[in-house]
């Protein structure tokens, strides 16, 4: 029976799923068995049989690691002595690392800004036109695109050769540049602006992310506030200022703390393209590189829990504002 705890072959994998599958319809068959028999039953009891073994696997696979990795980050690199914060005061005192928290947030501010900013305005722009559907279709197509297949495409728009007779340039940004008579550039190694051409592929992506919600969000205006808006004289930017902005105020809430939570966790991208140098290394990538390059676990987990600790802020004022709009409604 080792099988179950290490499969080795292809049918071995594919009958544990199929035993997995039939346990935990078992197991949910028994608990609504349980709960549906007694005639009279406290309602915690069955709040506590439909969501008792999802919280418990969620606390197994969710909290149980994110204890693991607190603890560990009081450790050294082997974890076999206990110094306490040295590796948080490493984290945030070391000029290594500070580049890198300084990189995460220009990630963190430019990308959910830029993102919103191009989503909504070209949202404004489409609303109501003849081709809507074939242009917002061309915006959030890079959507189902994966991070590392964006980062693929991206690189080969940024790749460098050398401007050197008979040698051509495949990259299109630089074949560009080449056309109009400027000297080729190496976008990804020059510090600091690689960092903002790779800001570029997240915008890209998360574009048509902040460009659906928002959309949504416009067409959910009422139309008498529309009509009375514009029967008091009000066109243009003004009724974008002062009815489009504040009325889709909670939709470019979630938009711009979503994608900012997105950015904290960019690791494909940086991965993918520089693997972390020249000047651009984020947190996500830095604990990946200390714990499986540099083997340091105890800074590796330290960096996780700081990640952690940055993403709590944003979710929190995400929640607090969709209860504010909640109340609202």
């Amino acid at each position: 029976m080792t099988w179950l705890l290490e499969p080795d072959t292809t049918g071995q994998k594919f009958l544990l799923m199929v035993v997995a599958v039939v346990l935990f319809a078992a197991v949910m068959g028994l608990i609504l068995f349980l709960v549906d028999r007694p005639k009279r039953i406290p309602s915690w009891v069955v709040a506590l049989g439909f969501v008792g073994v999802p919280l418990l696997f969620l606390a197994y696979g969710l909290l149980r690691p994110g204890l693991i990795t607190l603890w560990q980050s009081f450790f050294n690199r082997n974890g076999t002595e206990f110094i306490g914060f040295d590796n948080y005061v490493r984290a945030f005192t070391e000029g290594q690392f500070q580049q890198v928290l300084l990189v995460t947030a220009a990630w963190v501010i430019l990308a959910p800004l830029l993102s919103a900013v191009i989503g909504l305005s070209y949202a404004v722009l489409v609303d109501r036109t003849r081709f809507e559907k074939l242009a917002k279709a061309l915006v959030f197509v890079p959507m189902a695109i994966s991070m590392v297949g964006a980062s693929i495409i991206w690189k080969f728009v940024y790749e460098f050769r050398p401007d050197q007779a008979n040698i051509n340039q495949i990259g299109l940004l630089n074949q560009v540049l080449v056309w109009v008579g400027l000297p080729p550039q190496q976008f990804l190694i020059g510090q600091p602006w690689n960092t903002w051409f790779l800001i570029v592929v997240m915008i890209w992506i998360q574009t048509g992310f902040a460009m659906t919600v928002l959309s949504a969000a416009i067409k959910a205006i009422p139309d008498d506030i529309v009509e009375a808006a514009r029967l008091d004289g009000l066109h243009g930017m003004g009724m974008f200022r002062y009815i489009t902005v504040p009325s889709i105020r909670p939709a470019l809430v979630v938009v711009l703390t979503t994608i900012a939570m997105g950015t904290l966790k960019a690791f494909d991208i940086v991965r993918t393209m520089t693997g972390g140098q020249f000047g651009t290394q984020v947190v996500a990538n830095e604990f990946y590189t200390q714990a499986f390059r540099q083997g340091n676990q105890g800074l590796a987990a330290a960096l996780a829990v700081v990640l952690f600790i940055l993403v709590i802020p944003i979710i929190a004022y995400n929640v607090r504002q969709m209860r504010k709009s909640e109340e609202i409604r």
